[in-house]
């Protein structure tokens, strides 16, 4: 009995050392990794400073690394509804990154202007961006092909498949080197088919397209000085100003919610839907190259895999308010929406004919590009065509209503 004592007393015994042992073992552990951390943190860039850790009390709890912040910047006025396409973004992004990382964004002119979101990137002034490439098309007209371009047959989801299957995106960063731009990105939102835009005349013709103040942005503008209009390039939020002082007569911006929103309706009430001149454009959303290095690489792909998951969601976005805002237009503010005549569209095929001859005989680049465009459109158009349900005949038949003809 008394041996029996002595060792349950010997266990208890070597119990309580084993127990401070392993005490003592933790705080050594939590102590190493929280210099590890911050080793990691300060390599990695901006971050948010770690409150003093206490310490800790058996059992151990495990430290939670401090947040890294990107600043990121949209190319939209406050109201326009590519605000909240970019929050989505931000939205997917910082619920996958369980707190280690967060994207704070800002609406345009908060840092800098619209047109200067490319270079507050690339400098650093900005973390990241969320912007399209016909905005800073003025560094290389080559920009406006990841964004808007000639007519091959392609819409912009086809288009997107391009840059992702194609091999366009491996030419887009080509021409970031090529530039000098100092970061990396990603495209989102397939966007519809921009409307040819709001006129104080409705447009019958492509006669009428000669000597009008016009505005757009990108190869679009090269485009319709090519038809005879006189173009101007202004972010959207310059748009009804520039109207109301007569710098402009008539404009397009890219859909019926954008264009609702800062109060086109109130000032034009023709409005010509569908065009040539961007058919297939999307977001460039952007990371300057300093910062997105400093990532480790599952926070990259978060950030460059929840592009995929924003584009779709946009797109639907798109649809719901593009659609609902349309006949608010029509049956509230009285907005005559017509179809763009086929003569324009006739016109716009000749122009980007001619306009891509030119550039593409001026900078080999610029031919390297289209022709990569073309041998993807040429496959995937005609089996696009070939095979595409005639939906508006479906339309038609359910709704008993006929679709407007160009």
């Amino acid at each position: 009995m008394l041996n029996k004592t002595i060792e349950a007393k010997s266990e208890a015994l070597i119990e309580v050392k084993n127990e401070a042992k392993s005490d003592a073992s933790r705080r050594k552990f939590l102590t190493g990794a929280a210099a590890i951390s911050a080793a990691t943190l300060a390599a990695c860039g901006k971050t948010e400073a770690p409150k003093p850790a206490a310490t800790p009390a058996a059992p151990a709890v495990a430290v939670k690394p401090s947040t890294i912040v990107l600043k990121m910047q949209g190319a939209w006025g406050a109201k326009d509804i590519f605000n909240e396409m970019a929050q989505e973004y931000v939205t997917r992004v910082n619920d996958m990154s369980g707190g280690r990382l967060r994207i704070d964004y800002l609406n345009a002119g908060s840092v800098v202007k619209p047109f200067e979101v490319t270079d507050a990137v690339s400098n650093g002034v900005l973390d990241a961006g969320h912007t399209v490439p016909v905005y800073w098309y003025g560094k290389s007209k080559v920009a406006s092909l990841f964004g808007s371009g000639p007519i091959n047959g392609c819409d912009a989801h086809q288009t997107l498949g391009w840059i992702y299957r194609g091999g366009g995106l491996e030419m887009y960063q080509e021409l970031l080197k090529k530039l000098n731009l100092n970061y990396t990105g990603f495209f989102a939102m397939p966007m519809p088919t921009q409307p040819l835009g709001w006129f104080k005349n409705p447009i019958t013709s492509a006669a009428q397209i000669k000597g009008l103040k016009y505005r757009t942005v990108g190869l679009a503008a090269d485009l319709f000085q090519a038809m005879g209009a006189k173009v101007t390039q202004l972010p959207g939020g310059e748009i009804i100003p520039a109207l109301e002082k007569g710098v402009i007569d008539a404009f397009e911006f890219n859909n019926p919610t954008s264009d609702m929103r800062f109060g086109a309706q109130d000032v034009i009430k023709n409005y010509m839907m569908g065009s040539f001149h961007q058919a297939m454009e999307f977001f460039e959303i952007i990371f300057n190259q300093k910062r997105w290095d400093a990532l480790p690489k599952d926070l990259q792909a978060i950030l460059r895999y929840g592009v995929e998951a924003a584009s779709s969601s946009n797109f639907w976005t798109g649809l719901k308010n593009y659609s609902e805002d349309l006949q608010i237009l029509i049956d509230k503010h009285k907005v005559k929406v017509l179809r763009t005549p086929r003569a324009v569209f006739q016109d716009q095929l000749l122009a980007w004919d001619a306009l891509s001859k030119k550039l593409s005989d001026e900078d080999p680049f610029f031919k390297k590009v289209v022709d990569s465009q073309l041998q993807w459109a040429k496959k995937v158009g005609y089996y696009w065509f070939v095979n595409d349900a005639e939906y508006k005949m479906g339309y038609e038949h359910v709704f008993k209503t006929k679709i407007p003809t160009a």
